[in-house]
């Protein structure tokens, strides 16, 4: 079986407005696409930028609470979960839905619409990528903490967006490791192979609570290759050739055998945006990453893309994941 571990659905408001990509995905796109590749299921969850933010501050590019819903993500996580349960059960069968959530606003109100939204739909872990947000993942262990009992009580993991790059104090994955030493007793994936820095890579492989994804990996490969600022850079660099993402595959698998778990991060495996003041375009497909993958032995790949994601979500009831 080939579980995709990242996957968003929904639409970016922000992304549309200024013209960066992607910035929709539909879920009967994702499972006909995926399916077509070889996926067999689906950890998915919505798009980043929420209803909770002002859309005339979105379009200039910039952050502020204040728009149409009063509580982040109320309105995404019930229209992921009514779209996976209502609208195409036959594909959302195949879904393991995470909800996302905001560390620093509203707290209270997350929470409150959480608890409700799980006494009625089902859900397998919690999704933060903080950098879009500027919410600092610190928080998550201070004024948001409550997001954190809700992990231990409802036993499921949190996946977090991590970055190692100096101009993103919001979701450093060195903070993240700090949440998971502190919190032991809950579960953590750091996405994006932790940008490569292996500090962080051995410390995810020292702590028995954490994992880490590869979502977007050829895209990170390419900017590795390039020496992008959200790559970590040449002396914390893991070493591997950057021009071959399945030998990188191959690599972080042999380094870090139990913790390395495959993800797409679809549709961001491509991604077109302003990086400062440079349009930065990376195009990638998910064949590509599938691709790279596949090219692992049967052993690699049911462990990455099976064995180490089922050890992560800790499911109670498996039958989602039977064929």
């Amino acid at each position: 079986m080939i579980i995709d571990c990242h996957n968003h659905v929904g639409a970016d408001i922000m992304f549309y407005l200024r013209g960066d990509f992607p910035y929709a995905q539909h879920l009967v796109t994702m499972t006909s696409e995926g399916r077509a590749l070889g996926v067999d299921r689906w950890v998915v969850f919505p798009f980043v930028i929420n209803l909770s933010l002002k859309i005339e501050a979105l379009r200039r590019g910039e952050i502020e609470y204040g728009g149409l819903e009063k509580v982040p993500y109320a309105f995404e996580n019930r229209r992921l979960l009514f779209e996976i349960n209502e609208l195409f059960p036959e594909q959302g069968k195949h879904c393991l839905p995470f909800v996302m959530l905001d560390p620093m606003r509203e707290q209270a109100g997350q929470i409150a619409e959480l608890r409700k939204l799980r006494g009625e739909y089902k859900f397998y872990g919690l999704k933060l990528q903080t950098t879009m947000l500027q919410s600092f993942i610190q928080t998550l262990g201070e004024e948001g903490r409550g997001f954190i009992e809700l992990a231990a009580e409802w036993d499921i993991p949190f996946l977090i967006h991590s970055s190692v790059g100096p101009d993103d104090p919001w979701a450093q994955a060195s903070d993240i490791l700090d949440l998971a030493e502190k919190f032991p007793h809950v579960r953590f994936c750091l996405a994006h192979s932790c940008r490569y820095d292996r500090e962080c890579l051995d410390r995810v492989n020292a702590l028995p609570n954490t994992w880490f994804d590869c979502s977007a990996h050829c895209i990170h490969c390419d900017g590795a290759l390039e020496d992008l600022p959200y790559i970590a850079e040449r002396s914390r660099r893991f070493d591997s050739d950057f021009t071959n993402p399945a030998r990188v595959i191959a690599d972080l698998a042999a380094a870090y055998p139990s913790k390395f778990m495959w993800g797409s991060d679809s549709p961001y495996y491509s991604y077109v945006a302003m990086l400062g003041s440079k349009r930065i375009a990376l195009i990638s497909t998910y064949e590509r990453e599938v691709s790279a993958l596949k090219a692992q032995p049967l052993e690699v790949l049911e462990r990455i893309a099976d064995k180490n994601i089922r050890a992560w979500l800790k499911l109670k009831d498996e039958n989602i994941l039977a064929h």
